[in-house]
């Protein structure tokens, strides 16, 4: 990857690789996850605490099977099916993984292939007569025939934990990298009379990444997919190509999303809002009827009701926008309580932090706020209250009032004349 970040660190639609892979895992059902790392890898140990994973070090870099067999010591208490699926799949599926689980039961010993449309250097699986595995064959070890299959490892087994375990420490390492190798556990299996079961998915599920090219594809598959679904689902995208989603983003069906809305993790959209180009969303909750953009920004906290309007250029952070609320242009709401029906005017800022603290605006119930109006936080608008445009709220303004905080407009006939005589004399004696 070229990056001081670990690989299965670097994000698809907002989540590390291997974020989603534990998510695959704990949807299939895995409660009880392992991740190996090397030495070095205390940002990937930290990250696996965070998902309630395990972690396991490989002190030396010995191959897969070494890697996968360094589980050992983290799992010796544990008796039931082990998984062993690479940490850098974001594309991978809880049901892919549940194939794997399935096909395990029948035989003890299962492993994910993947028909490839350019199989290149990938290590070829043979398939028996009878469909089970006869042979896992390394491109550089295979033959013209056998280069031939399009049948290929995706490097991840399913088996009885103490079996596997049993199974890695008798792995060999004579071959040329002295290392060892997974692809080796089927055949010690099949000296056991334990024969494996081939679970056949599709090549973008098992997509690996080892390069920025390659998470741009991964990245691009993935909005691929959640396009799809989300419009089967019954939302409208005009230019789905243009909308990007995070790896969690809840959307209802009768949602509009308009050309370039990109979401970041945390979004949920109730059904019949209407979210208009350019926005960019995240961490926020928006309810039905709502409509955000073009060109809003919501940012975590955000809480927008039923009926809302945020215009464009309006930025929203940890702040509830109460039913029917509107601010629709060049706004600032941060650190608020905005009530039902309020009106907020262009240019309206609540200023919410002193440089040490974060403060709360309220705004009562169908207060209107005219434009250009500072409110100094912590202050209260009543119910029903009006500012005058261009005032700087800093008391609590009561229910049904008026206030205004600016300064007095003062008029001097005929100086605005004088003022450009005077400039342009001024400019004549330098000449």
């Amino acid at each position: 990857m070229k990056s001081a970040l670990p690989k299965v660190l670097h994000k698809v639609a907002g989540l590390p690789l291997l974020g989603h892979v534990a998510a695959a895992l704990k949807g299939a059902g895995v409660d009880r996850i392992v991740v190996v790392t090397s030495a070095v890898g205390e940002d990937v140990r930290a990250y696996a605490r965070t998902l309630g994973a395990q972690s396991a070090i490989q002190e030396q870099q010995l191959g897969t099977g070494h890697a996968a067999a360094s589980a050992r010591e983290a799992l010796k208490d544990f008796s039931g099916t082990l998984l062993i699926v690479n940490g850098d799949m974001p594309l991978v599926t809880s049901e892919t993984i549940s194939e794997c689980l399935k096909a395990q039961g029948q035989t003890g010993l299962a492993l994910l292939a993947f028909e490839a449309a350019d199989p290149s250097a990938y290590g070829r699986v043979l398939r028996k007569s009878d469909g089970f595995l006869d042979r896992i064959v390394e491109y550089k070890d295979a033959d013209a025939a056998e280069r031939a299959i399009t049948l290929c490892n995706a490097g991840c087994y399913a088996a009885d934990a103490q079996n596997f375990f049993r199974w890695a420490a008798a792995l060999k390492n004579d071959n040329a990298q002295k290392e060892y190798y997974l692809t080796d556990v089927p055949g010690l299996a099949r000296a056991e009379g334990v024969e494996c079961a081939l679970v056949v998915t599709d090549e973008v599920s098992v997509s690996g990444v080892n390069s920025r090219a390659e998470l741009a594809d991964a990245e691009s598959k993935f909005q691929s997919r959640v396009r799809a679904r989300l419009l089967k689902d019954g939302v409208t995208m005009t230019a789905p190509e243009t909308v990007f989603f995070a790896h969690d983003t809840v959307v209802e069906n009768d949602v509009e999303i308009e050309p370039f809305v990109v979401f970041g993790p945390g979004v949920a959209v109730k059904s019949g809002v209407r979210l208009r180009s350019h926005s960019h969303l995240e961490g926020a909750t928006i309810e039905s009827g709502a409509i955000i953009g073009p060109f809003a920004r919501l940012r975590p906290g955000a809480k927008i009701g039923q009926d809302a309007h945020i215009g464009n250029f309006v930025e929203v952070k940890n702040a509830a926008i109460g039913k029917g609320a509107k601010a629709n242009h060049l706004t600032y709401l941060g650190d608020a309580r905005i009530g039902e029906g309020a009106n907020i005017g262009a240019g309206t800022i609540t200023c919410n932090y002193d440089g040490f603290t974060k403060s709360l605006t309220e705004i009562g119930a169908h207060a209107f706020i005219g434009s250009d109006t500072s409110l100094v936080a912590p202050v209260k608008v009543g119910d029903g209250a009006i500012t005058g445009a261009g005032s700087v709220i800093t008391k609590d303004v009561a229910a049904d009032a008026l206030a205004v905080a600016r300064g007095k407009q003062i008029e001097i006939a005929g100086w605005a004349k004088a003022f450009r005589e005077k400039q342009k004399a001024k400019k004549l004696e330098k000449k």
